[in-house]
């Protein structure tokens, strides 16, 4: 190469960081749930590539010409952000899988391993953000071993920071680290139990595959778009994901061969970080997914998670994903949010809503949609009140509101909305008051159950009523008190093996029934969807024979419309099971079998 090409080089390089940085501006705040394609996506991940293949075939003039291996780390973990992104917006699981390559090899390599010897405020926050991106992609992928690894260097890391830096406030750094310990309380206990993602090993059962196979129903959704957003006071969270909505997120996706379950160890050495310090390393096999992925698998549908949102952003991704849902498919729509019972709603703002759907008594039949009339100052009849749920703080006011008369117009297309709530009842008005296509409604209990009151954190375990349809088992292990350790996986994997049985039983049903509402028909054949309905029908079962003195009616989710009476709580298949699984579990004194 001659010396002008060779003296050109470092020149160049700059200008192609300085690109890259450009592009990725431009796209570094787009929201994850935009619907419509991007055209600059592709141009940064094209840009990207272009600066990483240079600074492979070119390193070591560039570090002659002081290239800091922190500058190389750190366009690697724009890569890898880029590709985080990417599976936000898309669900495709290769792109999360890519981030994982990078992050891993960032971590392998130690491009940010100055450790004691940084000096550089700039570039400690740059290592920070590096480690909290990668725990957030090692927590959705449930790479168990490497979150541990990375929040113990997180740790001493924020603990350095705050040593080195005195001048610097390093609080929301530590902010974060607390989030992750108490998310990890949560869910790392179960860690070595089976997957909340879709695993055919696990989740699909050959005796009823065939009843699977020849159900026909005269129209067939499949599920392609999903909205997913909680929001209570305190609760688990790690940026902007919480548990309710990470566990969702989980159950709406496809395990690849149950790849993921097979924990792969992750080798570590006392400070936490990997092997391979390599100077010269600068090669990730970005082809490398193509061996993880499985192509058999069908696609994940996208899921759009929003933190927080008002109730106006919330009903505006709604519509965007409302209007571009294509023929033949269903959007499930999750919220999960505390209620608020007492707002007063002008009257026209009613009826503008949801009385022109259904007749006004009808409405106001709904679990205190409209308690008895209030009386205003003046003395004079009041404004009806109306229930709702909250989406944020109160001191925001109606913007945080929530009706159930907001989701009415995206009834629509075909919807499966499941209402996690001690409100949720309330929604039950949309039943019949839908816009065009009948919506599944999959309504929570009003308050959760549990063997002993004592001591329970709500806000740290998530909601109960997710869990009973994300991971129905934790969900019992809640409800009966009971803990769960690595000892006990034999219990946990005979229990698992009752109620999969149940469950193939119950499929059968559901495919043979010659009452199924066309709801749940045009819905069944969607394997992600059954397996909600099934686990559904087992919560609906554990709760209602429950053993309780106050009204059950609270304690009981609702689903509309209803399933067949073949499979309600006191149905002999359905009854069978509770009372085996109760056995087994040796929980048989939490139950009131006597009376049946």
């Amino acid at each position: 190469m001659a010396k002008e090409q060779q003296d050109d080089i470092p020149t160049k390089f700059r200008a192609l960081v300085e690109s890259a940085e450009r592009k990725f501006s431009k796209v570094r705040d787009t929201p994850s749930y935009e619907r419509n394609p991007n055209h600059y996506f592709p141009k940064v991940f094209k840009s990207y590539m272009k600066l990483w293949n240079f600074q492979q075939k070119n390193r070591s003039k560039l570090v002659e010409n002081g290239l800091q291996r922190w500058e190389i780390g750190e366009i690697a973990s724009r890569i890898g952000q880029l590709y985080f992104v990417q599976y936000m917006r898309t669900s495709e699981a290769r792109f999360l899988l890519e981030s994982y390559i990078f992050y891993e090899a960032i971590l392998n390599r130690g491009y940010f391993g100055g450790g004691v010897n940084v000096k550089d405020r700039g570039l400690r926050f740059k290592e920070l953000r590096f480690y909290a991106r990668f725990l957030l992609v090692s927590l959705i992928l449930n790479r168990w071993e490497m979150v541990k690894i990375l929040l113990d260097r997180f740790k001493d890391l924020v603990d350095d920071s705050k040593a080195k830096f005195p001048d610097t406030t390093f609080k929301e750094w530590k902010v974060v680290m607390q989030e992750m310990v108490r998310f990890m309380k949560v869910d790392a206990p179960f860690s070595n139990t089976r997957p909340l993602r879709y695993c055919a090993m696990f989740d699909s059962h050959p005796s009823s595959l065939p009843y699977v196979a020849r159900f026909h129903a005269k129209k067939v959704l499949k599920l392609r778009d999903a909205l997913l957003m909680s929001y209570h006071r305190n609760e688990a969270k790690f940026a902007e994901l919480t548990i309710d909505t990470f566990r969702m997120l989980q159950s709406l996706e496809w395990e690849p061969s149950g790849s993921f379950y097979q924990k792969q160890p992750v080798e570590s050495h006392d400070n936490g970080a990997t092997t391979d310090q390599s100077v010269t390393s600068g090669l990730i096999d970005i082809n490398l997914v193509a061996d993880m992925t499985d192509p058999s698998l069908p696609p994940n549908p996208k899921k759009a998670v929003l933190y927080r949102p008002s109730a106006t952003q919330l009903l505006a991704v709604l519509a965007a994903i409302c209007d571009d849902l294509p023929p033949e498919s269903v959007m499930l729509i999750y919220i999960a949010a505390s209620g608020d019972s007492g707002h007063t709603v002008p009257h026209k703002q009613i009826s503008g809503s949801v009385r022109t759907s259904v007749k006004l008594n009808t409405v106001y039949e709904c679990d205190n949609l409209m308690p008895e009339n209030h009386v205003n100052g003046k003395g004079g009849s009041s404004h009806p009140v109306e229930s709702s749920l909250l989406l944020g703080p109160t001191r925001s006011g109606g913007s945080n509101n929530l009706f159930p008369g907001d989701l009415i117009p995206f009834t629509r297309k075909p919807a499966f909305f499941i209402i996690d709530s001690d409100n949720s009842h309330t929604f039950k008005v949309l039943h019949g008051a839908e816009r065009g296509e009948p919506a599944a409604l999959l309504l929570s209990p009003l308050r959760p159950t549990y063997k002993s009151q004592s001591g329970v954190d709500l806000t740290q375990n998530g909601s109960q009523f997710t869990l009973f349809l994300t991971a129905p088992l934790r969900a019992c292990w809640q409800v009966f008190g009971l803990t769960f350790s690595d000892d006990e996986l034999d219990v946990m994997e005979e229990a698992e093996s009752i109620v999969s049985a149940a469950f193939a039983e119950w499929e059968v049903i559901l495919c043979t029934s010659a009452n199924l509402d066309l709801v749940w028909a045009q819905v069944l054949s969607e394997p992600l969807l059954r397996r909600i309905i099934l686990r559904f029908i087992f919560c609906r079962a554990v709760l209602a024979f429950f053993r309780r003195r106050e009204d059950k009616d609270h304690y009981l989710p609702v689903c509309l419309p209803e399933l067949p009476p073949s499979l309600s709580p006191d149905s002999k298949v359905v009854l069978s099971a509770v009372i085996r699984l109760a056995d087994h579990l040796e929980v048989s004194h939490c139950f009131q079998f006597d009376n049946l």
